[in-house]
């Protein structure tokens, strides 16, 4: 509330000093006196002797003596923004609270002792004018940051050194789709043509570049799963397809702390990092050491972008290590795990070092390749006597499907034929051929008249993993 009187007083002060400035000058004293009694200067007349009558007092609890100025053009103290807002406006709107925080103010002030400071006539103390600049770039810096939390913060323009993603589509197929690092003195190379990264730098995301070619090129940020997918990869990596349904089995949430056994190019890595939170870790572990290169420099990139594009840190929380988890007791030793995600050859002989250190009741997620691995891991389980449970085996399939309306050899929209045949015959015979170019025009065609065709993809994703999802229990 007290931002909300902040504001109608700064409004209020801004034109009170533009009618002050652009005054006449042969302006009486009391005028000015009147004018200036809104902003809690002393009620008497101009001339300071008293003997002026008095204004009229307000409705509600007087006001203090030390809420009000000692002369007109004389020293006084500075007014608080509430006790100039107060002021302004009728005492009987003012609300219980306002009262309160006031006679708070004024007892404050007493016991600090009375303001002192000599007259001077005719002139305004420059202290005085120092603080009301001071209380107005006080409420408009305010504002100003209240507007940016109401709006949020400023779209980044695209910079050198972030990883950007280009695309070329053609007759609704996408031709050409490109992650690149943006740097100065290079180009964007393609069959479509060339652009200059300096003409990409300094603009926002989304933005479309005609190429040397003349070809309209889409350039903007890459999500998180674009950028797994088009990152530099040592072995395959987990679709995010995949991840995502490993991170919805794990049941992987803020705080979490989990175990991964197979960073490979990292791509799990980003998804969990970005699951388990400020408050959250994830252990890699990976055992060939080219793979743990790999990622590591994949998951620095993507920081480094992000700190580009968004001007904060990406959460450093995962920690990779290069070795074996079977032979990683001392790695283990005191750790306990939310969950785990294991993406090995052969799972079932990292179980035994892995269960201990997993909650009961918690999920293992396995990410296989083939049905061989799977038997190999189901059999490993029926001769062990690990508290494990395995409740499901799942594939994931997208299918992505093609939709948009159906167009003529020409480029023109098709339209929706009648029922009657008879209709369609007569219609044939009376239309010219410029009624029919007005209804096969996208202009023309209204709401509903132009039949879609859907169809599945011609280039759909096949098989890339099994996810087994295997539960700790208590026997």
């Amino acid at each position: 509330m007290t931002q909300r009187l902040a504001r109608v007083c700064t409004t209020y002060l801004r034109q009170q000093r533009q009618s002050i400035k652009h005054a006449d000058n042969r302006l009486t004293p009391t005028v000015w006196t009147c004018g200036l009694k809104g902003f809690g200067t002393s009620p008497k007349s101009s001339d300071g002797d008293g003997d002026g009558p008095e204004a009229p007092a307000p409705p509600g609890p007087a006001f203090s003596d030390l809420s009000r100025g000692s002369s007109l053009f004389g020293r006084r103290r500075s007014l608080s923004p509430l006790e100039r807002v107060s002021q302004l406006l009728p005492q009987d709107s003012l609300s219980k609270e306002v009262w309160e925080l006031r006679e708070a103010e004024t007892e404050e002030q007493s016991q600090k002792g009375p303001v002192t400071g000599e007259d001077h006539s005719d002139v305004q103390s420059p202290r005085d004018v120092g603080d009301v600049d001071a209380q107005d770039a006080l409420i408009q810096g305010e504002e100003t940051q209240e507007q940016s939390r109401r709006t949020g913060a400023m779209e980044r323009m695209m910079c050198f050194g972030e990883a950007l993603l280009a695309e070329y589509r053609r007759n609704r197929r996408l031709q050409f789709r490109k992650m690149f690092q943006l740097q100065e003195g290079m180009k964007l190379q393609s069959n479509w043509g060339v652009i200059p990264h300096q003409d990409i730098a300094g603009r926002p995301a989304g933005t479309v570049l005609r190429t040397s070619l003349g070809l309209p090129m889409l350039l903007r940020r890459p999500s998180l799963e674009e950028f797994t997918l088009f990152m530099r990869r040592g072995p395959a990596i987990a679709y995010p397809k995949d991840a995502s349904a490993m991170l919805m089995m794990m049941d992987v949430s803020e705080g979490d702390s989990v175990l991964e056994s197979g960073s490979g190019s990292g791509a799990m890595s980003l998804f969990l990092s970005r699951a388990v939170g400020s408050r959250g870790s994830v252990l890699s572990v990976e055992v060939r050491e080219d793979h743990h290169k790999r990622s590591v420099l994949n998951y620095q990139r993507w920081r480094s972008t992000w700190k580009l594009r968004r001007g904060e840190d990406w959460l450093d929380n995962v920690h990779f290590h290069h070795g074996d988890l079977i032979n990683s007791a001392p790695l283990l030793a005191g750790q306990s795990f939310n969950s785990v995600a294991l993406d090995m050859v052969s799972p079932h002989l990292a179980l035994p070092a892995v269960v201990p250190h997993l909650h009961n009741g918690a999920i293992c997620a396995v990410y296989l390749a083939n049905v061989t691995q799977i038997i190999d891991l189901l059999e490993g389980l029926r001769c062990s006597s690990l508290p494990l449970v395995c409740e499901r085996i799942i594939e994931v399939q997208y299918r992505d499907w093609l939709l948009g309306p159906s167009l003529k050899k020409d480029g023109t929209f098709n339209q929706r034929r009648p029922m009657s045949e008879e209709n369609v015959d007569s219609e044939e015979d009376v239309s010219t051929d410029e009624e029919k170019e007005e209804l096969t025009s996208s202009k023309q065609a209204p709401f509903g008249s132009v039949p879609y065709i859907a169809r599945p993809h011609p280039e759909q994703l096949g098989h890339t993993a099994f996810l087994v999802k295997l539960r700790k229990i208590l026997k």
